[in-house]
């Protein structure tokens, strides 16, 4: 079967939901995207859509607090979980957060891969650790985008590119690292085949079985 490329611009908002009671039907296949409150999640997503405003940014991290819904066809959705990590939250709100993101991350069955944003200057906490760890443990492909890389000079965030591959490699699994830049649109072209082959290998996988 010949590679069939998905226009991710046609992404379309369905809805806002606060735990996965309120998702769509666990049926299809779903793309999630996890990162810390400041990695510019939603950013990524608007560049890798094209559409300026699909995902809301804030100028404070930390206030998105719902799972967000993104439909590119009747099969195949994006979705934008709950930032977690950020200091200013009070315990209690960083503590439901997590739970959000385990439930989803444990219990929806549509789940076909995990993209974990990363600022470059800042990669490799212990809670973006975890949930690669998390990924690769439960046999789900990996794609972490090294955000902003335009802060840094090509030797640095190369620099950091290769520290982080080294250091993901002992995790096994299928981690694909990138760098990647919303302000400049570095990274889109490669971040947008990883999807579209991780979306075509499903559909595959379904048209076989059937």
């Amino acid at each position: 079967m010949t590679e069939q490329m998905i226009d991710f611009r046609r992404a379309s908002f369905v809805t806002s939901a606060p735990d996965i009671t309120f998702l769509p039907a666990d049926v299809g296949m779903e793309i999630a995207f996890a990162g810390r409150s400041n990695a510019g999640k939603s950013s990524a997503l608007n560049t890798l859509t094209d559409h300026k405003g699909l995902a809301h940014t804030s100028k404070t991290p930390g206030r998105t607090q719902l799972i967000n819904v993104f439909r590119l066809d009747d099969e195949r959705r994006l979705i934008d979980l709950p930032g977690y990590g950020f200091a200013k939250v009070p315990l209690e709100m960083k503590l439901q957060w997590q739970e959000k993101l385990a439930q989803y991350l444990e219990q929806r069955q549509c789940l076909r891969g995990l993209v974990v944003l990363m600022d470059v200057r800042h990669p490799l906490k212990d809670l973006d650790a975890n949930m690669i760890a998390w990924g690769v443990a439960a046999q789900m492909p990996v794609l972490v985008l090294l955000t902003k890389a335009d802060k840094l000079k090509q030797n640095e965030k190369n620099k950091v590119l290769k520290h982080v591959k080294s250091e993901l490699e002992e995790l096994g699994g299928e981690v694909i690292v990138q760098l990647f830049s919303s302000l400049k649109g570095t990274g889109r072209e490669p971040a947008l085949r990883v999807l579209n082959g991780w979306f075509q290998r499903h559909s595959e996988q379904q048209f076989d079985v059937e």
